[in-house]
């Protein structure tokens, strides 16, 4: 079971999202969906009785849960990003697989670095999809070390501008079993990074591998919530220790979510908790938490 599992925001047009990336990614599937209860939703929610409320789902062996929030309240930005690696020593067919998958996540959406040749790679583009999630396609190095096909990553801009490696070095810390991996940093002043600040880092967390960067061009965003990352936990003393680590802003504590010193999104959450929810009034009871107690579901 993946701990550690990116989370994405929808509005109503959650079903219509996971056709479209189950259509477009290889080696993808939904594996499974629950549903908003039939009863019982706060006003707010009436219109989402019955519909889909998660949807989990794999791309690449990555898994992913697509979250109905019923409204765009929370929108995506480039902050957070999924590297897409293909590597040419194990598929002779990755630069046409990449340009493939890169033509259908740019229709109906935009380009954020053109597609072309970089000093880190012969062929590599940032693109922002129809939802506004972004993904960096890149061609790896086949000689390099393993890492996953899709792997999250961190931008820190704007208010969090030059902390990505206090951030790797935090989650490290934070996530038992975890350990660092590539560091590059900057050695000279690149827009707002300063001389030292990570142009690329890496860092297994628990078992997920995420990347952080330093931005070197100003920015005006940073994370929001349409981005989170639910952390699978096994009892409550799990649940207790990680929000103590991760819960940093009081005001964005609700129903297992919580946000970092960096403003990174977490839910913090029992691994059974879809079987949780099963029992009577539990869903009720757990929109009056903010840090969930298994015992009150």
């Amino acid at each position: 079971m993946q701990q550690i599992v990116p989370t994405l925001w929808f509005d109503d047009r959650i079903e219509e999202a996971m056709e479209f990336y189950t259509s477009v990614f290889p080696d993808s599937r939904i594996v499974h969906t629950s549903h908003y209860p039939a009863e019982g939703l706060p006003d707010s929610q009436q219109h989402l009785a019955g519909r889909p409320q998660v949807i989990h789902f794999t791309l690449f062996e990555q898994h992913f849960t697509a979250l109905n929030g019923g409204s765009d309240v929370f929108s995506p930005t480039p902050a957070n990003s999924f590297f897409v690696g293909f590597d040419t020593g194990r598929d002779p067919q990755a630069r046409e697989r990449l340009d493939r998958l890169w033509a259908a996540l740019l229709d109906g959406g935009q380009v954020l670095i053109p597609l072309d040749t970089y000093p880190f790679s012969e062929h590599y583009g940032w693109v922002q999809d129809r939802y506004g999630y972004s993904w960096q396609l890149m061609l790896g190095n086949p000689e390099g070390d393993w890492r996953p096909i899709i792997v999250p990553s961190l931008m820190f801009s704007d208010s969090v501008q030059n902390r990505a490696t206090e951030a790797l070095e935090h989650y490290t810390q934070v996530f038992p079993n975890s350990r660092p991996g590539l560091m590059v940093p900057y050695t000279e002043q690149s827009g707002p990074a300063r001389p030292g600040a990570l142009m690329y880092g890496d860092a297994k967390l628990a078992d997920t591998w995420f990347a952080a960067m330093d931005s070197a061009v100003e920015q005006d965003f940073t994370f929001t919530p349409a981005v989170s990352y639910s952390v699978l936990c096994e009892d409550q003393e799990e649940i207790d220790q990680l929000w103590s680590k991760l819960s940093e802003v009081p005001e964005a504590e609700a129903c297992g979510w919580c946000q970092d010193r960096f403003g990174v999104s977490w839910q913090i959450v029992p691994a059974n908790i879809e079987q949780l929810l099963q029992r009577p009034g539990a869903y009720q009871n757990m929109l009056q938490m903010k840090k969930l107690v298994i015992d009150e579901f």
